[in-house]
C-alpha cells in the first residue's frame, strides 16, 4: 500500500508556482516585436498553438496532450516542457532527456488533480511539413480512477477546544467543510477546504487562529485519501476602544458614534467590516482601514485601530448618465462636510434629464449613541407627470436611524405641486407627519440571489389649498427572491447556479374626501424601468375629465420574474437570462383599478461596477415594444 503524506505546505508547490511564473514570463516575452534574429526568445512572434497560446514563429518542437479535457488543460497550462518549445537548436538527445523529466513532472501535476495511478505514454514524432514545428512531443494520458476522500478528521486545540460558548463555531466549521467523504480529491480542493475552515475560525472570537497541522494520506491502490487538520484558536478576543489615527478636523467621539463599533462584545470580523463601511460611507473620509490590535496584553479589551484619511472639507462633483426612462442626464453635486454654526454635513445637487429638472439640498447631523440623527432637506423640481409637467417643492425635517438591515425614520413634510398646461388640475399643498420603516434581508446587498425586502410608509396630514381637510397616506413595497430547484453538492458557488423567482409588489392609497386637493407629489403614477416595463416613465395614471393622465389616489403593481443563470461548458458565467410579466394600475377609486400589463425577456450581466440589466418589454395595452436599461440594484 502506497501512503503519501502531505503537509499544509507541500514541497512541490513553490517549485510548481516558480515554473508557472517562468512559463508565463517566456510567453509574455513572445509577444515582443522582433529585434535580433540571433536571439530566439526575443524573436518569437504570435501564433495559435494547441494550448491556445499565441506564437507564429516556427519552434523547435510542439507539445500535444491527448487526455480528457480537464487533464489536458491542466497539463498544457503547467507542464515545464512548454517553456523549452522556443529553443530551435535542441538535438534529439537533449529533447529525449527533457521528455524523461516531463513524465515525472506530468505525474506530479496529475497527483494534484487526484490521479495517482495514471498511465502515460510520451512519443517523439518528426513533423517536417508542419509550419509550427519540425517535431512533436505527444503525451497520451490515461488518468485512471480518481481518488476520493475516505475519512476526514477535524480537530481543535487552544481555548476553542473546551470553551462551551464555542460549540456552535466548532460545529459550523465542521459542517462547512467542503471536502467530505466521497468527494473527489485534488490539491486545490484540499487547500481550499482548509482555508475555508480557517476563515470560519478567525471570523469570530479567535482572530489569531491558525492551522498547526494538516495531512493528506493517499492510498493509491485503493484510490482513497484520509484527511486530517488541526486548528489552533489562540485566545478569544473582545472589542476594546476605537482609536482613530489621521483625524484632524472632526471630533473623535463623533466618528465613534458613526462607526457604531460594539465595544465589549466578542470579536466579529463582519462587525469590524460593518463599522469600517459606515465610516467609509459617511463622506467624511477618503479612505478608512480598521484592524484589531492583537499585540496587546489583554485580549478581552483589545483596541481597534482606525487608520483614516480625511476627505476635503468641500467637494464638487460633475456627473453624467443615461437611462431609458429619462434619457441623458447631467448633474452637479456640492458637499460641505462641516457647515458653519450647525456642524452638519450638507449635500446639494442640481440635475437635468429629459423628464426631470431638480435642485435640492440635504443636511444631516452626526448620530447620537443610539444611532439616531437629525436631518433637514429641501427640493424644487419640474418633472413630466403623466400628460402634464408639474412644478413642485418639498421641505422636510426628519429624525432617522440606519442599522445593518433596518432603516427607520420620522419626518414632518411640506409639499407643494402645480400642474402646468391648459385644463390642468389646480395647484395643491399639504403638511403631513410620516413614519417609515425599511427592512432588507438579502444575501447580497448589491446583487441578491435570495432573500426579501419590505418597506412601509404611513402618513397623516392636512391639505393647505382650498378647504383644509385631513388625509392619510399608506405606501408599501416588497421584493422576494426565491431560489428554485437543486444544484449538485459541492458546487461552488452552489446557490449561484440556481434559477430564481423574483416577486415584486407595490400598494399605495391616499384616503381623503373627494374635494380634498392633494399635491400630486403625494399621489401615485407608475410605469418605467423599475415598475411596469413596456410603458414610459410614470405614464400609467388615472384619467381626468379631459382625458389627460394625472396622478391618482390608489396604486397597485405586481411583477413576476424568472431569473436563470447561464452556464457554459459546465462553468458559471456572469450572465443571466430573465422572463417577466409586470402589471400596474392607478385610479382614484379602488374599484376602478384596471391593470396594464407588460411582458418581455431580458439579460443580466454581473459587471465589475454592479449588475447591468437590459429588458425588452412589450406593453400589451399600448401595443409597443420598449427597451429598458438599468445599472445597479437598490431596494
Amino acid at each position: 500500500m502506497l501512503r503519501v503524506a502531505r503537509s499544509s505546505a507541500p514541497a512541490w508547490r513553490p517549485a510548481l508556482f516558480l515554473c508557472l511564473a517562468l512559463v508565463l514570463g517566456l510567453q509574455g516575452c513572445s509577444l515582443l516585436p522582433k529585434k535580433d534574429a540571433s536571439d530566439a526568445a526575443a524573436s518569437a512572434k504570435p501564433v495559435e498553438t494547441d494550448n491556445g497560446q499565441a506564437d507564429d514563429e516556427r519552434h523547435g518542437f510542439a507539445v500535444r496532450v491527448e487526455a480528457p479535457d480537464e487533464v489536458r488543460e491542466h497539463l498544457e497550462r503547467h507542464l515545464e516542457l512548454q517553456r523549452y518549445r522556443q529553443l530551435d537548436d535542441l538535438g534529439t538527445p537533449e529533447l529525449s532527456r527533457l521528455m524523461v523529466a516531463a513524465e515525472a513532472n506530468a505525474r506530479e501535476l496529475l497527483n494534484t488533480l487526484g490521479y495517482f495511478t495514471p498511465t502515460l505514454t510520451l512519443e517523439l514524432h518528426e513533423t517536417p511539413d508542419d509550419p509550427a514545428a519540425p517535431r512533436e512531443v505527444r503525451i497520451t494520458v490515461l488518468p485512471g480512477e480518481r481518488t476520493r476522500v475516505g475519512e476526514v478528521q477535524i480537530s481543535f486545540s487552544g481555548p476553542i477546544a473546551n470553551d462551551p460558548e464555542a460549540v456552535a463555531q466548532r460545529d459550523a466549521i465542521r459542517a462547512g467543510w467542503r471536502l467530505g467523504p466521497g468527494s473527489f480529491f485534488s490539491q486545490q480542493d484540499w487547500d481550499g477546504a482548509k482555508a475555508v475552515g480557517l476563515r470560519g475560525l478567525v471570523a469570530r472570537r479567535y482572530p489569531t487562529g491558525s492551522i498547526v497541522n494538516s495531512r493528506a494520506e493517499i492510498d493509491a491502490d485503493r484510490r482513497s485519501a484520509r484527511l486530517g487538520v488541526n486548528y489552533q484558536s489562540g485566545p478569544a478576543y473582545r472589542f476594546g476602544p476605537l482609536q482613530i489615527n489621521g483625524i484632524r478636523r472632526y471630533d473623535a467621539d463623533a466618528m465613534r458614534r458613526i462607526a457604531q463599533l460594539p465595544t465589549g462584545a466578542d470579536y466579529d470580523q463582519q462587525k469590524l467590516l460593518d463599522a469600517q463601511a459606515r465610516l467609509a460611507s459617511s463622506g467624511y473620509f477618503d479612505s478608512v482601514f480598521l484592524t484589531l490590535d492583537t499585540d496587546g496584553t489583554n485580549p478581552q479589551f483589545a483596541p481597534v485601530i482606525a487608520q483614516v484619511r480625511e476627505a476635503p472639507l468641500q467637494k464638487v462633483v460633475l456627473g453624467a448618465g443615461f437611462t431609458t426612462d429619462s434619457g441623458p442626464r447631467v448633474s452637479i453635486d456640492h458637499t460641505h462636510n462641516r457647515m458653519p454654526l450647525l456642524g452638519w454635513r450638507a449635500v446639494s445637487r442640481a440635475s437635468i434629464d429629459r423628464n426631470v429638472r431638480s435642485l435640492g439640498s440635504a443636511w444631516t447631523a452626526i448620530p447620537n449613541d443610539e444611532g439616531w440623527r437629525w436631518g433637514a432637506s429641501g427640493e424644487v423640481k419640474q418633472e413630466a407627470s403623466g400628460t402634464y409637467d408639474v412644478n413642485s417643492g418639498r421641505l422636510r425635517a426628519s429624525r432617522s436611524k440606519n442599522s445593518e438591515r433596518i432603516d427607520r425614520s420620522y419626518f414632518l413634510q411640506y409639499d407643494y405641486a402645480e400642474y402646468v398646461g391648459e385644463g390642468a388640475p389646480p395647484s395643491a399643498s399639504a403638511l403631513s407627519f410620516n413614519w417609515g420603516w425599511t427592512g432588507r434581508y438579502f444575501d447580497d446587498a448589491a446583487a441578491p440571489r435570495r432573500g426579501w425586502g419590505f418597506a412601509l410608509e404611513l402618513g397623516a396630514g392636512y391639505t393647505l389649498a382650498g378647504r383644509h381637510l385631513p388625509f392619510t397616506r399608506i405606501y408599501a413595497r416588497g421584493l422576494g427572491i426565491l431560489p428554485l430547484g437543486r444544484v449538485p453538492e459541492g458546487d461552488e458557488p452552489a446557490a449561484a447556479r440556481q434559477s430564481r423567482l423574483a416577486l415584486r409588489a407595490e400598494l399605495g392609497a391616499v384616503v381623503a374626501r373627494d374635494e380634498a386637493q392633494i399635491p400630486s407629489t403625494l399621489l401615485f403614477l407608475t410605469g418605467g424601468d423599475t415598475t411596469v416595463r413596456g410603458y414610459g416613465y410614470r405614464q400609467i395614471g388615472t384619467l381626468d375629465a379631459g382625458g389627460a393622465t394625472v396622478a391618482g389616489r390608489y396604486l397597485g403593481v405586481a411583477s413576476l420574474e424568472w431569473q436563470r443563470p447561464y452556464v457554459h461548458n459546465g462553468r458559471l458565467t456572469d450572465w443571466e437570462s430573465v422572463v417577466f410579466v409586470d402589471a400596474g394600475a392607478v385610479a382614484d377609486k379602488p374599484g376602478n383599478l384596471e391593470p396594464q400589463v407588460g411582458v418581455g425577456v431580458g439579460a443580466r450581466w454581473r459587471s465589475p461596477v454592479g449588475p447591468v440589466q437590459a429588458d425588452l418589454a412589450y406593453g400589451v395595452d399600448v401595443k409597443k415594444f420598449r427597451l429598458h436599461l438599468r445599472l445597479g440594484f437598490s431596494f
